[in-house]
């Protein structure tokens, strides 16, 4: 078994998830995949290998793997379409304002007491800094 493999089964049984054949691929896709995909490219790519998961089971099983804490929707301005991401790690995102790229930054932490004051009574579970700007490849490009 791959190391992959093996984090992915652990992920699966951590989130008491069934890793069924279509959930298990989606899973399998986005932790692989460079890119923070749509819905559709995820059911593009798996369907390569195995054509029987149409876009409602793609959907469905991202909805499972959301719900579960393994997979979530990145927050991407102006994009019409959602763009998924396999939080096996957990990281930030920096979203490039020129291109449309989005890119993981390695994961920091930051103080919640630091902001304790504008949260007020709300009870965070979670969070996640978006970073916004130009990526390095549209910076060089404006250099030159």
């Amino acid at each position: 078994m791959s190391k992959l493999n093996a984090e992915l089964a652990r992920a699966f049984r951590t989130a008491s998830l069934r890793p069924t054949t279509q959930r298990y691929a989606v899973l399998e896709f986005l932790a692989k995949s460079p890119i923070h995909a749509t819905a559709d490219e995820i059911c593009a790519a798996i369907n390569r290998s195995d054509p029987r998961a149409s876009r409602a089971t793609v959907y469905n099983n991202l909805r499972a793997l959301s719900r579960a804490g393994l997979v979530r929707e990145v927050v991407s301005d102006g994009s019409k379409a959602a763009r998924y991401d396999a939080q096996l790690h957990r990281h930030h995102h920096f979203h490039c304002e020129q291109c449309g790229a989005i890119e993981d930054i390695p994961w920091f932490d930051i103080s919640v007491s630091a902001g304790r004051a504008a949260l007020g009574k709300r009870n965070v579970r979670d969070y996640e800094i978006v970073f916004r700007g130009a990526c390095a490849r549209c910076r060089s490009e404006v250099t030159k």
